[in-house]
């Protein structure tokens, strides 16, 4: 990938859906950033979430564009939460190299309630459950997945667990969703949601500067022994706490303006954006292909006047076909 050391009046903005990775030489700090619009605003419109849930999904599809663009192979990641609450399932997978979908499933009488109750952070819709994150690398590789619990922390700190215990390398995620309200080029009112997140993670050349704090009920060592973590990562850290939500939704902030603001002390260095668009992988012949292992009495139970109909979760787009296409009926 090209390089360039970060000098904000020599650059050519990446803008909506492109994330950018970056190095901080000065710190150990290699991430990316990104911020999404168009894309966000595709997978949210074609659902019609209310505005609960589309902040957390939105956070989800971020995340994931986050984490997926990293991946060094032709496969796919997905992301998926299932927990007890109103909210009890989240769902966003890329598949590489630039492909997103997302989707969410909640419960409307509860979410209402939640709603009416002001218990609307994510963890309170969320509840307790599981975060999973899956690889699949394709034919022939066996996929690898990695589960966290959903313990009332927020998906930012969720994931930070994640790679502390799957990659054992310190990792801040920062994760903001803005809802706005504008109008558009022809004075018409517009609606619509931006979202945007940053991951760092400390990766020293000397392995024995990769010293962390020990996970809470990690080993019963209740004691005071206390780990101090590498200087240089405690202060990339406290820059990124520093991060708010407009700062990583206001398009007049581009990620490479803030990547500046944090980090150009200690040498900031960015590299091509990658783009990330809205794309499902569905298709008529491959869900054909999963019906086509049903049963002749799964096919008839599925059958409404002699055709099936089947509405993909993520794009939704219906696929019908007629039961007489399905040889084992």
């Amino acid at each position: 990938m090209a390089d360039v050391t970060v000098e904000l009046d020599d650059l050519d903005f990446a803008g909506d859906d492109k994330v950018v990775p970056f190095q901080v030489e000065g710190l150990d700090v290699r991430g990316r950033a990104v911020q999404v619009g168009p894309l966000l605003n595709a997978i949210l419109e074609r659902h019609d979430y209310p505005a609960a849930v589309a902040r957390l999904l939105a956070e989800a599809t971020v995340l994931t564009a986050l984490i997926g663009t990293s991946l060094k192979f032709s496969g796919k990641l997905t992301l998926q939460t299932k927990g007890d609450g109103p909210v009890d399932l989240l769902v966003a997978d890329f598949t590489a190299p630039e492909s997103m979908r997302a989707y969410a499933r909640f419960d409307e009488e509860r979410l209402a309630a939640a709603i009416a109750e002001g218990a609307t952070s994510p963890e309170q819709l969320l509840g307790t459950g599981i975060l999973a994150f899956t690889i699949d690398q394709g034919a022939g590789m066996q996929p690898y997945q990695g589960i966290v619990p959903l313990d009332g922390s927020s998906l930012e700190d969720i994931a930070g667990v994640y790679f502390r215990q799957s990659e054992q390398l310190p990792t801040r995620v920062r994760l903001g969703v803005a809802e706005f309200f504008d109008r558009d080029g022809a004075g018409k009112p517009r609606h619509g949601w931006r979202a945007g997140g940053v991951i760092a993670q400390f990766l020293p050349q000397a392995p024995e500067r990769l010293r962390m704090r020990d996970l809470h009920g990690g080993d019963g060592d209740e004691g005071g022994h206390e780990v101090q973590e590498d200087d240089a990562w405690t202060e990339a850290v406290t820059l990124l706490n520093t991060v708010d939500t407009d700062e990583l939704t206001d398009p007049q902030v581009p990620v490479e303006r803030l990547l500046f603001r944090l980090f150009h002390e200690s040498g900031v260095r960015i590299y091509d954006p990658q783009a990330v668009f809205d794309r499902c992988s569905c298709s008529r012949d491959k869900i054909k292909g999963v019906l086509s292992g049903f049963t002749a009495e799964e096919i008839k139970a599925s059958e409404e006047d002699g055709a099936i109909a089947v509405t993909c979760e993520f794009c939704s787009t219906t696929y019908r076909y007629d039961v007489s296409e399905f040889e084992n009926v």
